[in-house]
C-alpha cells in the first residue's frame, strides 16, 4: 500500500502465515478445504473472484444470496488478517493486501480475480496480472 511504510520482507512473512490459517498452497487455489458449495460454485462460474485487498468480490453485482456468501467469507477473513496482522506488527490493509496478492497469486484458470486496474480478468494459464507492490 502506497505511503504505509511496510516492508516486502514482513508482508511475505504475514501471507505465508495467513496461507497455513487458511490452509491454502500448492494447487486447489484459495482454502478449497471446506468451502461452501454454493460459494465453490459461484467460483467455478465465475460470479465471484478474489481482490487485491485480500477480500473476496461478487463480479457484476450478483444476487442477495451471493452477495452474503461474500461478506460471510470477508467477515471471517478480516477476522483472520486481524489476529495474524497484530502477530506481524502489520495493520490489517497490510496483511489483508499481502493475501491479496497470495489468493490471486493461486487463482486457477478459468477463476476470476480483480486486475490492479480494478477490472475482473479471468486466470488463464500464465501469471495473474498483480499489483506491482505485491511481494
Amino acid at each position: 500500500m502506497a505511503g504505509t511504510g511496510w516492508s516486502r520482507t514482513g508482508a511475505t512473512a504475514a501471507a505465508l502465515t495467513l496461507a497455513v490459517a487458511f490452509g491454502v498452497g500448492g494447487s486447489g487455489g484459495a482454502a478449497a478445504q471446506g468451502r461452501d458449495p454454493a460459494y465453490a460454485a459461484a467460483r467455478a462460474a465465475g460470479q465471484v473472484g478474489e481482490k487485491p485487498d485480500g477480500y473476496i468480490g461478487v463480479v457484476g453485482g450478483g444476487s442477495p444470496e451471493l452477495r452474503r456468501i461474500a461478506e460471510d467469507i470477508n467477515i471471517k477473513r478480516r477476522a483472520v488478517y486481524a489476529e495474524r496482522a497484530q502477530a506481524q506488527h502489520a495493520t490489517v490493509e497490510q496483511y489483508a493486501f499481502t493475501s491479496g496478492c497470495r489468493l490471486i497469486e493461486q487463482t486457477e484458470p478459468g477463476e476470476k480475480y480483480m486486475a490492479p486496474d480494478g477490472s475482473w480478468q479471468t486466470r488463464g494459464r500464465g501469471e495473474p496480472n498483480k499489483d506491482s507492490r505485491c511481494p
